[in-house]
């Protein structure tokens, strides 16, 4: 648009760079009249700012309520671990390790079902149920985990530790190791739920899980 030859970008251009304009010719404040987006009304160029304003306002509040929330959400999951944490050094007796791993996982953070195996344990504990034998595939496929699986139970053979296997439709697969490459053990967590465990959720806190769990179950591997 062009008015005698001038612009609409010459004229933002001149405002712009005449930032007392409006002090001269303040009665234009008030003159001026946009359309509201609440509706079709004409208000004017100091009503339309403060509707802007508060609107961006608005937007900051959401902001800061999620960020709170996710503090907030942040903190228990800490708590949760560091109960967790200190439910296995309280666990003097290395042979109770695998119950008590699955009851705080089950109890702090609501798994519906949760198993465990560990295969090169020490003779003393080869009686134990998370020292049942276990095949060769799963043995390798823990080791070819860099990640925990998250996603579909596809039939894994490890879902059939679970307690109600038929009921599980999200699985999360968690390798277990003890500073090698090789994987010693598998924890695996079920869920009736198909959206519990899916294949795009981060895998950090699980990994920290694994980890934790590794620790506690390193005690049971013949050295």
């Amino acid at each position: 648009m062009t008015l005698q030859g001038i612009t609409e970008d010459e004229i933002a251009n001149y405002l712009a760079h005449t930032p007392g304009f409006f002090e001269r010719h303040a009665e234009l404040l008030s003159a001026i009249q946009l359309t509201s987006p609440h509706g079709q009304r004409a208000v004017s160029l100091q009503e339309r700012q403060m509707e802007m304003l508060r609107e961006k306002i608005k937007g900051l509040e959401r902001k800061i309520i999620e960020m709170i929330r996710n503090g907030q959400e942040n903190v228990a999951i800490a708590d949760r671990l560091h109960r967790c944490t200190r439910a296995l050094l309280l666990t003097a007796n290395a042979a109770e390790l695998p119950e008590v791993i699955l009851e705080q996982l089950q109890h702090e953070f609501l798994v519906p079902q949760a198993a465990l195996r560990v295969w090169g344990v020490a003779p003393i504990h080869a009686d134990l149920p998370a020292a049942q034998p276990v095949s060769d595939d799963v043995k390798s496929f823990a080791t070819s985990l860099t990640l925990p699986y998250c996603g579909i139970n596809s039939g894994f053979e490890a879902s059939r530790w679970l307690p109600d296997a038929g009921t599980v439709t999200s699985l999360a697969l968690i390798p277990l190791r003890s500073g090698g490459d090789a994987a010693f053990g598998l924890l695996v967590l079920g869920s009736p739920d198909p959206t519990r465990f899916q294949a795009d959720m981060g895998t950090d806190f699980l990994m920290r899980l694994g980890d934790l769990a590794s620790a506690g179950l390193a005690r049971l591997v013949a050295g």
